[in-house]
Order: C-alpha cells, then structure tokens, then sequence
C-alpha cells in the first residue's frame, strides 16, 4: 500500500495513528510498511503542530 502524503494533513495524522495503533508497533515498521519517506511524513505533521512518540507509538499535539 503507498499512502499519499499530500493528502490533507489532519486526515493524514488520523490515518497514520490509526495504522501506528492496529499494525505497527513503531515508526519504522510503518514507513517500511506503507513504504513513506519518515522527514516528509515528520515535516507535515509538524506543520500541524504534531510529532512523534515513541513511548505512545502516536503522534501528539506539541506542547
């Protein structure tokens, strides 16, 4: 499956942390999985106000 990071950003956080909750138990099982480039995926969700982490396997609002 290749996923569409140019899609809206805040579908694309739901989809992501979907997938990171159901199939993934980290980052880099689901860049492999969904076969995405990490830094495009990082720098999206950052635009937004979110990162990753890793102690939840989510990406959460920055504080």
């Amino acid at each position: 499956m290749m996923l569409d990071l140019n899609m809206d950003p805040y579908i694309l956080l739901g989809i992501i942390n979907m997938d990171l909750r159901d199939y993934y138990d980290s980052l880099e099982e689901l860049q492999e999985g969904l076969n995405i480039d990490l830094n495009l995926l990082k720098q999206k969700l950052k635009n937004i106000g979110y990162a990753y982490n890793e102690k939840t396997n989510q990406f959460k609002a920055i504080q």
